[in-house]
């Protein structure tokens, strides 16, 4: 992750401002968990969760772990200061991404999806979801063979489109806002590849701002 991502001050505004992106989504899915924890009423929306309840458990925690603590790893004084803590954290961190989006992927491929959360939604999740993944792995071969930069960069555009909930539920409060009423399906599906969109924006000019290009010297 960047070593000097922000100014020593400043250094804590940074995870500290990925954590409250990330709340809304966090919150939904502690949500859903106590909802199948506590054997709540099954009902058109939830049905799919009970029926195989392995996949999206594993998606909540992969993404709760990810997101929360993978945020500290943007926290440029705490990193220098504990190096340690940045290499095994970010070797489990690196497992837990890889759940959340696995898990993502499986249930876009084979749970029994609500009406309009297939055709484009679904190509926006498969997109997102090999993404992340991919990025993930490549981020692993690129420390692996002593690339820092091109770690940096691949780990950024993981935990970039792992927070994309958290950006997906700006752009349809938005949306909500300003329509005065929930969007349609294909509005919908627009505003979640959006949030995608937004996040895989950021985390690419960042890496260009930084160098953080593979082979860089």
């Amino acid at each position: 992750m960047p070593k000097d991502l922000v100014a020593p001050r400043t250094g804590w505004l940074v995870p500290a401002g990925l954590i409250a992106l990330g709340f809304v989504p966090l919150l939904a899915g502690a949500v859903r968990l106590a909802e199948l924890l506590s054997g709540a009423e099954i009902t058109q929306a939830n049905a799919r969760f009970f029926a195989s309840p392995v996949p999206i458990v594993a998606h909540i925690a992969g993404v709760t772990v990810y997101s929360a603590a993978g945020a500290f790893q943007f926290a440029s004084r705490f990193r220098r200061r504990r190096r340690g803590w940045h290499r095994r954290a970010g070797r489990v961190l690196a497992g837990f991404g890889m759940v959340a989006a696995a898990s993502g992927l499986w249930m876009t491929a084979f749970a029994e999806l609500p009406a309009g959360d297939g055709g484009l939604l679904s190509v926006f999740r498969w997109v997102a979801g090999t993404v992340m993944l991919a990025s993930l792995v490549l981020g692993i071969a690129a420390i692996r063979r002593r690339d820092v930069r091109g770690h940096r960069a691949w780990m950024t555009r993981a935990y970039a489109i792992g927070l994309g909930a958290g950006s997906q539920a700006v752009t349809q409060a938005v949306w909500i806002t300003a329509a005065g009423a929930p969007p349609d399906h294909l509005t919908r599906a627009l505003l979640l590849g959006a949030g995608w969109a937004i996040n895989a924006a950021v985390a690419e000019a960042i890496i260009r701002r930084r160098g953080w290009r593979a082979g860089a010297a």
